[in-house]
């Protein structure tokens, strides 16, 4: 990459890294859809595979002691069985039909919580169950493992470093799983490695800044901050799926 490109894609990564250290989330969703404008897909995804792994890491250091992994364990481990059937149904199923039907109760469901409606679950074991499943079948099939988990957080109403350090860990393990993948499919590259190398100081730049940011964001803000950038996301999803087969269908 010449020096142009480093610069620009420092700058993407500053504010995708700034943006999943506030909120626990989004670092993929800021970054890929613009990096995609300038390199293919198999070069940009892998980038941010590798990047996201620095950036929680760096997340946290500050947020640890609000780790619950009592908690999550089940949804963790129901995230990681869920990947290889959304795997299938990315292989045999229309995945732009899914990210529709997805899109749309995202936006549903996000909106009833963004104007007040929401219904806390008690039993939150029986419940990590399928929403860890659902999280890992869409991980594997859309790569959009986060509203299922990121919702189900903010129904219940959980403290903002609580949402973040829960959400970063659940993410973090489930990237951890897929990284061996990529490699032994050749998707991570030496050349992967070494671009994201010299994004690394922008990343740490931008995660740093959130994680300062986030300390002085007020609680009610925050949680408004979280479900606009999610219903957002799922309007991106249903517009991106209805583009697709759109183009598919022009192109038959």
């Amino acid at each position: 990459m010449d020096v142009i490109t480093i610069i620009l894609f420092s700058l993407v990564i500053l504010v995708a890294a700034f943006t999943q250290a506030l909120t626990g989330f989004g670092f993929a969703l800021v970054s890929v859809p613009i990096l995609v404008n300038f390199v293919s897909p198999k070069i940009s995804v892998p980038i941010i595979m590798v990047l996201t792994i620095p950036v929680m890491i760096t997340i946290l250091i500050d947020l640890w002691k609000y780790v619950q992994l009592k908690r999550i364990w089940l949804l963790m481990l129901m995230g990681f069985t869920g990947m290889p059937f959304g795997t299938y149904l990315l292989v045999y199923l229309d995945v732009q039909l899914l990210k529709i039907i997805i899109g749309l109760a995202i936006v549903l469901f996000g909106t009833a919580l963004l104007i007040g409606y929401s219904q806390r679950i008690k039993n939150e074991k029986i419940v990590s169950i399928p929403i860890g499943f659902l999280s890992g079948i869409l991980g594997g099939s859309t790569s959009m493992s986060g509203p299922p988990v990121i919702l189900f957080f903010s129904n219940q109403g959980d403290e903002k470093n609580v949402f973040r350090a829960n959400l970063v860990t659940y993410f973090l393990f489930l990237h951890l799983s897929i990284i061996p993948t990529y490699i032994i499919s050749g998707l991570v590259t030496m050349d992967i490695v070494q671009t994201a190398f010299f994004l690394l100081p922008a990343l740490i730049v931008g995660a740093v800044l959130g994680v300062k940011f986030a300390a002085k964001i007020d609680e009610n803000i925050f949680r408004k901050v979280i479900l606009i950038i999610i219903v957002l996301s799922g309007f991106i999803s249903v517009i991106t799926g209805i583009t697709a087969i759109q183009t598919r269908t022009i192109c038959y």
